[in-house]
């Protein structure tokens, strides 16, 4: 690790700028232990990606998921958190004071981490499953959260990509909404555990389109208006109408950087001492979708930042370092 230039020193160092990462900095802060914080290359997270939030409480009339994110960030701010925009390249949690290096050549070193870099989810990388800024519908129509976006889609007709637990879970969730779920998967039969088969299978709503792989995600410039479809076998083509697209292929935790250092599942996800927030490593917590494979919503994200802030200084302060 870099040690071109003296190291900066830090009480408690965040790394991610999501609901966990900006709710554990709103409750350092406000315990005067001065957090620093690195955004990583998406700041505020995966809600910077989205439009409306419906379903975070206190915002009645709904919020736009940037907006959202702008208003953590001013609180956090507000009581004292300072930000990076930037990166980690690489961390050192071998020994205390922990040492980690942003932006490839930066060095800094803290009493305690943070660590609320969340997961991304998965997308086949069609032409049209893209942000609006790179042509696409992400956001209007393409999304990877049933439970966030199903609302939107009532009595229209909409499609799931995968043939997994998730697919089967994310479809019969969106029959609540949607008048047709259609199911696309690229083989003949689903990945999906027996139970969960038989649960879709069974769904009067839900349609399958067996050997069937997405190729391009339609729209009209303003939402989707379908997606077309190339058989496995054949190689035909078809066009699906469908004003929603629903990726559930799962997701990938942003952990690369903690591998060897942090104990994580066979997934990648960051394993914590639950109920609490305490990772393998004194000192180092983990909070929101980094740490969670099962919910992945702000609020619960959130909850988890205020958990993990709550753990550090508590921790800090037994060891006298506040």
């Amino acid at each position: 690790m870099s040690d071109k230039q003296p190291a900066r020193h830090h009480g408690v160092f965040i790394i991610g700028s999501g609901p966990a990462g900006y709710t554990a900095a709103l409750y350092t802060a406000r315990a005067n232990l001065k957090p620093f914080m690195v955004t990583g290359i998406q700041p505020g997270g995966q809600l910077t990606t989205t439009t409306e939030v419906e379903n975070f409480p206190g915002f009645p009339d709904g919020v736009m998921g940037p907006e959202m994110m702008q208003l953590f960030e001013k609180q956090a701010v507000r009581f004292g958190l300072e930000i990076h925009f930037g990166m980690v390249s690489k961390v050192d949690f071998s020994q205390r004071p922990f040492r980690i290096e942003i932006d490839e050549d930066e060095l800094h070193t803290a009493d305690a981490v943070i660590v609320c870099t969340g997961a991304t989810a998965k997308y086949l990388g069609v032409p049209g499953e893209q942000p609006a800024d790179q042509g696409g519908y992400l956001g209007r129509g393409v999304s990877a959260c049933a439970t966030c976006d199903g609302f939107f889609f009532r009595d229209q007709e909409i499609c799931v990509v995968g043939g997994g637990d998730t697919a089967m879970e994310e479809a019969n969730y969106l029959t609540r909404f949607a008048s047709t779920v259609h199911v696309i998967h690229r083989r003949d039969a689903l990945r999906a555990s027996k139970i969960m088969q038989e649960r879709a299978l069974a769904n009067p709503k839900i349609r399958f389109h067996w050997n069937s792989a997405p190729v391009e995600v339609q729209g009209d410039g303003n939402g989707v208006t379908g997606v077309r479809l190339r058989d496995t076998v054949t190689g035909e083509e078809r066009v699906l109408p469908v004003t929603g697209y629903f990726s559930a292929i799962g997701h990938k935790p942003n952990t690369d950087l903690f591998v060897g250092q942090l104990d994580m599942n066979e997934v990648g996800y960051l394993l914590v001492k639950s109920p609490s927030s305490y990772t393998n490593v004194p000192g180092v917590f983990a909070a929101g979708d980094v740490a969670d494979p099962t919910y992945r919503q702000a609020v619960s994200a959130a909850g988890m930042g205020c958990v993990a802030a709550i753990d550090c200084e508590r921790w800090l302060e037994a060891q006298g370092a506040h």
